[in-house]
């Protein structure tokens, strides 16, 4: 007899059909890593299951992979591309969206050019995003790379949804194509206020500080839109100069809108510097929220990785050197904060080399 907490792929299948109750929660888990067998029977299945179950599984799977990073829905994403209900095809891009299939490239330039739902070809111009991404890190080939970037660029020219070529801009932010600048500068011209937030997310993801002084204007902006975007590229390009009126933006984070409030928290830990543990210590101690908790806590781990790669960067320490040098340099023993103390290290110089940002799912509701 099976036991109820291990479900026979069975029991999920009469649970798709059964349209009179709703799908049980418990059940999604099993839709993870499939067998050849069982992602057959599900496809064998998939057209007799109605669409409103069809799109909600789908949103499901999309929330727990949000909460869960080891469960794994690609199978099933990659035939819902094809299903005939756009809100399940969006839904599959997005649980598609760290995929590195060069294939899944060209198929979201497909959907991205074609497909006759919007929100689907602004989703598939969102994902193109990572291809870009990763043919900057050189982890595609170079030839999927320049399909995926000539699709964007082209769409940008296009008579087009303003969505759909936002987004297309926000993905050829991580380009280094010489045509990408220009068309972010035209981009932040614009009077409408979602393009200025699009360019301000490309800034970010550019590793460019070219846009540093575009930036830092509007970390302090009354319009929480642009705010948000500029505080988190302040943290992506790992200004220096935004560290004060970050920790400034946190002295009162009640009259903060929450998204600017936690990326000002998370562009703190990829800056680093002076007052900045202190303030998210502070912060951590001081929070009621367990989500927001977990997030602070997360900044405060990625505030040990930036300060350790400021300190080797400080001492030019060759890569061949770096494990050598970490057993003998211990941050946390003698309770010294390095990053505090040394005023040199603190005020890291702006026109060092940032990292490049990674890619950012956006979720449906955006």
């Amino acid at each position: 007899m099976v036991e109820q907490n291990q479900p026979t792929f069975e029991m999920v299948v009469e649970a798709l059909l059964d349209a009179s109750q709703p799908f049980p929660p418990r059940l999604l888990h099993r839709l993870s890593d499939l067998t050849p067998d069982e992602l057959a029977r599900l496809r064998e299945i998939w057209p007799q299951v109605g669409t409103e179950r069809r799109v909600s599984l789908m949103e499901d799977l999309e929330d727990l992979t949000d909460v869960d990073t080891l469960v794994f829905f690609d199978d099933i994403a990659r035939f819902a591309l094809e299903d005939e209900e756009p809100r399940v095809r969006a839904s599959a891009i997005r649980l598609l969206f760290t995929a590195d299939d060069p294939k899944l490239a060209l198929s979201f330039v497909r959907m991205m050019r074609k497909d006759p739902d919007v929100h689907v070809r602004a989703a598939a111009a969102n994902a193109l995003g990572n291809f870009v991404y990763y043919g900057e890190l050189e982890e595609i080939p170079a030839e999927t790379l320049e399909v995926v970037e000539n699709a964007l660029i082209a769409v940008m020219g296009m008579e087009e949804d303003s969505q759909v070529k936002r987004w297309a801009l926000e993905s050829l932010g991580y380009s280094s194509r010489p045509e990408v600048p220009p068309l972010i500068r035209l981009a932040f011209a614009r009077a409408d206020l979602e393009w200025k937030a699009s360019a301000l997310c490309a800034m970010g993801r550019s590793a460019d500080k070219v846009w540093a002084e575009t930036v830092l204007a509007h970390v302090d902006s009354s319009l929480p839109e642009l705010q948000f975007e500029a505080v988190r590229a302040a943290g992506q390009l790992e200004l220096a100069g935004a560290r004060r009126p970050l920790l400034d933006l946190l002295e009162e984070p009640l009259e903060l809108d929450e998204d600017v409030y936690l990326a000002a928290v998370w562009s703190l830990s990829q800056i680093g510097g002076q007052g900045v543990r202190e303030r998210l210590d502070d912060l951590l101690e001081d929070s009621d929220d367990e989500e927001v908790s977990q997030l602070i806590q997360d900044a405060l781990d990625n505030l040990e990785f930036t300060e350790g790669l400021s300190l080797f960067d400080m001492m030019d320490v060759e890569p061949e050197e770096e494990e050598e040098l970490s057993r003998v340099i211990d941050l946390e023993e003698d309770g010294a904060d390095l990053a505090g103390e040394d005023e040199g290290f603190d005020e890291a110089e702006d026109d060092e080399e940032p990292r490049k940002p990674t890619p950012r799912k956006r979720h449906r509701h955006q």
